[in-house]
């Protein structure tokens, strides 16, 4: 056994006894003999050390369990784009992107087109079994015409559309190097597959270029036949269909050469557009009055409201104060009209979840924000609304302090009505006193360093939002 496998499975029995030597795999499977393949490949090849496998979403999902190499785990189809993050982040890493029909050609279908036309030295070993395995023996892209499955009990028909045949598809394209199509279904093709793998995975290690090889695989448990009888059905079913052999193969001096990515705080920064010296901070404590540990906000209009854009500058000014913060956009399929939101945490240690269902005070510009956010904002929190469009806002909890406040009408009367955000964050910060202005200024001023012209007229539309506030005798009853 290659020392590339790990020598117990821990994921069974705690590696003890039989189980602990056995893979989850059913019998006559052929993700087993592939990943002994690609194991002796990376031991031949002398790269143990530098191989990351990405392991997909599928019936392939516990790889890490069985090789003793370094792993990512993708969400569904995404294996290509986390191989393409961990080969630009470190050039010397020999990357493998193992994925089954329905991950790769189904879901993953634009990750694996992107990802082959750009053609970086990378390593994807693509298993057709004609079925969706895990998830219960469903129609996979590549499931045959005729072909009886959970989802198609009287078999693929035209209307289901044709198998895709992913091999000619990458072949076609500009970016790959090197593809080929292989099987297992006797002991001449699993020499093929077992030489073809190898070859895409030391083209990988020459910095020539990217391969892809695509494995005709058995499942006998969804083809409802034994291992035997799969073979044979590989063979004359799938085979015509899918046929053998190669379908590109270029001879590409090596080219790949990044260098060594710097990770330096002052070259990143100099790209991100950040700078090296601490920003300065005006706050002396974390907003507890509104929560101990973290604070949750949300804003919410339609498209062109500004909403995203407090958002991110609620956030960069909580970093400023040294505090972790997120910030998370939704939009909604509405351009305009609807509602689409920004979800910003502030917490005095980690953020643990971005997300807001239950927010501390919620921003509202339109009506079916406040409809539909107005009721999850907590017991005691706050919700501010403008009052320019929003005419009565729906009966809340007691607790909940409802501010109306004509954020587009001031706006409006400074002669600008798009800072009608600006005017917003004003009002959110008088009402909440969860930084001091100077503080939301300063993270402004860096923002709109570039466009200095909207400096001055986004700073008085704070002010105006800021003395709204201000003026109110009392909150709006909610």
């Amino acid at each position: 056994m290659s020392s590339v496998f790990y020598q117990k499975f821990e994921r069974h029995a705690h590696g003890e006894g039989l189980k602990g030597l056995s893979t989850h795999y059913c019998p006559g499977c052929g993700h087993g003999l592939v990943h002994k393949f690609l194991a002796e490949a990376i031991d031949e090849l002398g790269v143990q050390d530098r191989t990351v496998a990405i392991s997909p979403v599928g019936c392939a999902v516990f790889m890490y369990y069985y090789l003793d190499v370094g792993n990512s785990q993708a969400a569904h189809g995404r294996a290509p784009a986390v191989a393409l993050g961990h080969k630009v982040a470190n050039p010397r890493s020999i990357v493998i992107s193992y994925q089954g029909d329905g991950d790769l050609a189904a879901i993953g279908l634009a990750e694996i087109i992107q990802a082959a036309q750009m053609g970086l030295p990378m390593t994807f070993v693509f298993i057709n079994n004609a079925i969706y395995g895990m998830t219960g023996g469903q129609m996979a892209p590549t499931t045959l015409m005729g072909q009886r499955t959970t989802t198609t009990p009287d078999g693929r028909g035209r209307l289901m559309g044709q198998p895709l045949r992913m091999a000619e598809t990458i072949g076609q394209m500009d970016g790959p190097m090197y593809v080929e199509r292989v099987a297992l279904f006797d002991n001449k093709q699993r020499t093929r597959a077992k030489k073809a793998i190898l070859k895409a995975l030391r083209l990988q290690v020459e910095n020539r270029g990217l391969g892809f090889v695509e494995v005709l695989a058995e499942c006998p448990t969804h083809l409802h036949m034994t291992p035997l009888e799969t073979e044979e059905w590989v063979r004359d079913e799938m085979v015509p269909m899918f046929p053998l052999g190669v379908k590109k193969d270029l001879d590409i001096e090596p080219w790949f050469d990044l260098g060594t990515p710097s990770f330096e705080p002052d070259r990143v920064s100099s790209v991100i557009g950040g700078g090296t010296e601490a920003p300065e901070r005006f706050g002396t404590r974390f907003p507890t009055h509104i929560h101990l540990e973290d604070v949750a906000i949300k804003f919410a209009g339609a498209g062109g409201d500004g909403a995203q854009t407090i958002a991110l500058l609620t956030t960069r000014t909580a970093i400023n104060e040294g505090y972790d913060s997120t910030y998370i956009p939704s939009y909604g399929p509405e351009s305009r009209g609807g509602t689409s939101y920004a979800d910003v945490h502030i917490a005095a240690g980690d953020v643990l979840s971005p997300a807001c269902p239950e927010p501390h005070i919620l921003v509202a510009f339109n009506a079916p924000s406040i409809d539909k956010f107005g009721p999850t904002v907590q017991p005691g929190g706050a919700v501010l609304y403008d009052s320019t469009v929003i005419s009565t806002p729906p009966s809340l909890d007691p607790s909940i302090r409802v501010y109306g406040v004509p954020f587009t009408q001031i706006a409006t009367d400074l002669g600008k009505r798009m800072v009608k955000n600006v005017v917003a964050l004003g009002a959110l910060r008088a009402a909440s006193d969860l930084f001091p202005r100077e503080s939301f200024l300063g993270a402004m001023r860096e923002t709109l360093q570039k466009d200095c012209a909207m400096l001055e007229l986004n700073e008085e539309a704070f002010t105006w939002g800021e003395r709204s506030l201000g003026e109110m005798t009392s909150p709006a009853s909610g």
